[in-house]
């Protein structure tokens, strides 16, 4: 079964943040970081049990699962919820950020 992928305003605004921080460090690597990141975010849509639960499962009161995403110490963690055939994606944040509270 195939899931669609809802981008929440949050993850939006967390996306936008991400790039613009990197945007003002590396422009052209921060283009292909946002290309990959979006790739990335479509591959739950087969399969999104497949990825593992996260800490942050408790705070959204629901089950909450994580996707990973960069290299060495340019990991993001993109958090999201299966909510019937539609992977919602709640959150993209830097891994060095502690958990997040809703």
């Amino acid at each position: 079964m195939t899931h669609h992928v809802l981008i929440q305003p949050r993850a939006e605004r967390d996306i936008g943040d991400a790039y613009d921080y990197l945007r003002g460090r590396a422009p052209a690597a921060a283009s292909r970081w946002l290309t990959g990141l979006w790739q990335k975010i479509a591959t739950p849509a087969s399969d999104p049990a497949r990825c593992p639960g996260a800490d942050e499962s408790e705070a959204f009161g629901e089950e909450v699962r994580q996707l990973l995403y960069g290299k060495r110490r340019g990991v993001y963690r993109i958090l999201f919820a299966i909510r019937g055939d539609t992977v919602h994606v709640l959150t993209v944040r830097h891994s060095a950020r502690g958990s997040f509270e809703p």
